[in-house]
């Protein structure tokens, strides 16, 4: 449909608001409250517009076709120069040492809005700064736009925040006669409230820190970062999320370390957060940097000596680095004969090679879909753990389109019932995951695979089912009338009165649902009216022992149903590695190269190596992302030693960068002969990205490759253990910026079952080995227990193997179990 703002003729979408839409056309209209992609809360009015000659608010009054707006006319500056003078009532005048300061939407406004004098006053109230673990709050500095409020709810999930009485005097009543009443209206719901905790005065979440990114105003802000810097004074960075797969658009905010250092310093990262959100890795996990002071040449010359003498026979890396970096490992290992080792990337490898011969496509969600789908299923991820930015674009969906969906694990997470009623969650043997896939293609296939077809048509039972029937009734009713001698007489009335009762039938029941635990009923009365369905698989399937039927059966599931597919990718390059490198399974007869990882020559960022490599944010380069788009990241700091391509160029290579490398990328895996430095990073102001390109698989070629899955171990120990890291944790790239001990987390029932207390000391102990360490509590949780990677001193794979669950013995330290 067509609308006019502002004389501007925009092209716009049936249910879309008139700000969004003026947005999109690069049309600006005020606005301090409203966040794409969640609700509207009205609680600035600064949005507000004439649409066909009458006063609405932008941020809730949807397009109609031919309709008229006006967003600049003087009186409605009058009413935004009235509103913000309110805004401004009592706000400290401290925007000299303000983190805010010079980012302020505060000031923005007011100035905008032609503020130079203030009509209006009230008696201020004291209120106490507040210190939330990772994240400070001045309540004098809140302006209640409710901004951190509904982030949290409509995005995040957590609704660890709401508001509380403020205490604070209500203004004069003779203001009514002079102030706007929109004005009014926003100064006596400020003089009213304040930001609190949800639960207490702890602040209970996983502290993304995305509350401090959408404050207008210097009220919440990164506990690390207060007061080390003005705003005005960082040099922003765009890079990409170096943790996690979503590879989100971040910054860099840089600066000189002191007036006596002039080395440059990483201050905070940020974001676009209109429409880019990121996880606690990415907001604070960013001194990941390798800060050598120069060149070891004598271990380069080392490590070239062997690649050149033979020596080296396999190279053993991980997913946290560069399409580049990937590159030329597979250069590499062409030119030398060398195995590309990469136990979890080859996993993500061969399901997508199997899903993509019996799909005859590559996975077709993207994280768009996600947002835009009101019904989802959820399996084979500990979701909030594994992906946090795509928890929270499920839980957007859920929140915003009124969705519903499944949620398979077998750990409990009581932080995904947050989310929504109408998410299911349904925690499963770690064995039924075939089902899940069976389930649905038994539910919602159009028609059934030939090679599956009676397997599916025999899995039904005949169950029963209460329902309620409605029937008419035959009752008798005593009536009292006159006879024509006007004698009073009873007559007897016969009627039909609609009656409910309550009724058995047999119908037809899947025994998938049954072994899964699914109410068939409570899913039907979910689909109702259902329209955009997705399912979302996670790497639970990638190490399952049946991974093959599992890649085949996804596959199935996009090609026979309405449902998209998303595959998440394990790594932050994951996907990139798998398009990019041969990978082998096995290691030949010669010396490992460690790049990233410990070998018998370890060229890596960790700490423990023979050479240092330079970590991802001292790289240029790409990754791909979830999405199956190409994403740029740029270096924020200067690494001083050698670089793998130093590396290549000393064995017979001629790449003077590393970004030389993205125009090489290989094109029959869907990429592009496309320069770094033509990449663009950004989205615009309606929110499409302009990051990179997605990837092209017209004309993919996979091979078809034999594996044998790993079998599940069938180890008789007293713990079901799951290979997992906490929320903000991806791997020991990640700590190095969080410094944390390794520990084992188990849920609070588990706790109480094995007598252990926080810090706990206990001994895991496997057939084939066994490790000593911590326990802590992880009180999101129900019958679970998980240990991940992040902790480069524990190598927890030596009682993994490979697998994502193990059974397993556990001691307290001192005393058997």
């Amino acid at each position: 449909m067509k609308v006019i703002i502002n004389g501007i003729e925009c092209e716009a979408n049936e249910g879309e608001y008139i700000l969004n839409v003026a947005r999109k056309n690069d049309i600006f209209i005020p606005a301090i409250c409203y966040l794409n992609g969640c609700s509207p809360t009205l609680a600035c009015r600064m949005c507000m517009v004439e649409a066909d000659g009458k006063k609405v608010y932008s941020c809730n009054t949807k397009v109609k076709e031919g309709m008229v707006v006006e967003s600049d006319l003087p009186n409605l500056w009058d009413e935004r120069n009235a509103i913000m003078q309110a805004y401004c009532i009592n706000h400290p005048l401290q925007c000299g040492v303000c983190d805010k300061s010079g980012e302020c939407e505060l000031q923005n406004f007011t100035h905008k809005a032609r503020v130079n004098v203030q009509n209006y006053w009230i008696k201020d109230t004291h209120k106490e700064h507040k210190k939330w673990g990772e994240i400070n709050y001045d309540p004098a500095l809140c302006i209640v736009c409710e901004r951190c409020i509904t982030v949290c709810k409509d995005k995040i999930g957590e609704s660890a925040l709401k508001t509380t009485p403020r205490g604070a005097n209500a203004p004069d009543v003779s203001f009514k006669e002079s102030m706007s009443k929109d004005a009014l209206a926003i100064w006596t719901k400020f003089q009213k409230s304040l930001i609190t905790p949800s639960n207490g005065d702890i602040l209970d979440c996983s502290f993304c820190g995305e509350c401090t990114s959408v404050c207008p105003t210097g009220a919440l802000v990164g506990a690390n970062f207060q007061y080390t810097s003005n705003a005005w004074e960082l040099k922003r960075i765009p890079a990409s999320n170096p943790h996690s797969s979503d590879c989100e658009l971040m910054y860099y905010d840089i600066k000189q370390t002191s007036i006596n250092n002039q080395k440059e310093k990483i201050y905070r990262v940020s974001n676009d957060f209109a429409f880019a959100t990121l996880n606690k890795a990415a907001r604070y996990g960013f001194n990941t940097q390798n800060e050598v002071q120069g060149k070891d040449e004598k271990a380069f010359e080392k490590l070239v000596n062997m690649m050149k003498n033979d020596e080296i026979k396999n190279i053993l890396f991980n997913s946290f680095i560069t399409n580049e970096e990937a590159l030329i490992l597979q250069n590499l290992s062409k030119k030398f004969n060398l195995n590309l080792i990469n136990h979890e990337a080859k996993k993500f490898q061969d399901f997508i090679n199997i899903f993509y011969q019996n799909a005859n496509a590559m996975y077709n969600a993207n994280a768009d879909d996600i947002i835009q789908s009101d019904f989802l299923i959820i399996a084979g991820s500990f979701l909030r753990y594994d992906a946090p930015t795509l928890g929270y674009k499920v839980n957007n969906a859920l929140v915003m389109n009124k969705g519903a969906g499944l949620y398979f694990h077998p750990i409990k997470d009581k932080g995904v019932d947050k989310y929504s009623k109408n998410l299911l969650q349904i925690n499963h043997d770690i064995k039924n995951n075939e089902d899940i896939l069976l389930f649905i293609l038994q539910k919602f296939a159009k028609e059934f695979p030939q090679e599956f077809k009676n397997t599916l048509e025999n899995a039904y039972y005949q169950g029963i089912k209460e329902v309620e029937e409605s029937i008419n009734e035959e009752v008798i009713e005593k009536i009292e009338k006159q006879n024509e001698n006007g004698e009073t007489i009873i007559e007897e009335v016969k009627k039909l009165v609609p009656k409910k009762i309550k009724k058995s039938i047999e119908v037809q029941r899947s025994n998938y649902a049954k072994n899964l635990g699914i109410d068939e009923d409570i899913l039907e009365n979910l689909l109702a009216k259902r329209q955009k369905f997705t399912l979302i698989i996670g790497s639970d399937f990638y190490y399952d022992e049946k991974s093959i039927n599992l890649a085949k059966l996804c596959a199935l599931v996009q090609k026979y149903t309405e449902f998209k597919v998303f595959l998440i990718p394990t790594c932050t390059n994951t996907l990139g590695v798998s398009l990019i490198c041969d990978l082998k399974q096995d290691f030949q007869a010669g010396k490992m190269l460690g790049y990233n990882e410990k070998g018998d020559f370890t060229f890596s960022y960790d700490g423990h190596f023979d050479l240092a490599s330079s970590a991802l944010n001292q790289q240029e380069g790409s990754f791909v992302n979830y999405d199956k788009r190409l994403v740029p990241t740029n270096a924020a700091l200067e690494f001083k030693g050698y670089f793998l391509n130093d590396l290549a160029n000393a064995l017979g290579f001629d790449e003077e960068f590393t970004i030389n490398y993205t125009k090489f990328l290989p094109q029959n895996k869907g990429f592009m002969a496309i320069e770094f430095d033509e990449l663009e990073n950004y989205y615009d102001n309606g929110g499409a990205n302009h990051r990179g390109y997605e990837l092209d698989f017209s004309s993919l070629k996979l091979e078809k490759k034999e594996f044998s899955p790993q079998k599940i171990d069938e180890n008789n120990g007293n713990l079901n253990l799951y290979f997992a890291n906490p929320i903000h944790q991806f791997s020991k790239l990640s700590n190095k910026a969080f410094n944390e001990v390794g520990a084992l987390f188990l849920s609070p029932d588990l706790m109480q079952k094995f007598d252990l207390k926080d810090d706990d000391s206990v001994i895991l102990k496997a057939k084939h080995a066994q490790i000593a360490l911590s326990v802590k509590t992880d009180e999101n949780l129900e019958n679970g227990a998980y240990l991940g990677d992040y902790d480069s001193k524990l190598n927890t794979q030596d009682l993994f193997k490979g697998l994502r669950y193990i059974k397993i013995d556990l001691e307290k330290a001192g005393a058997k179990i």
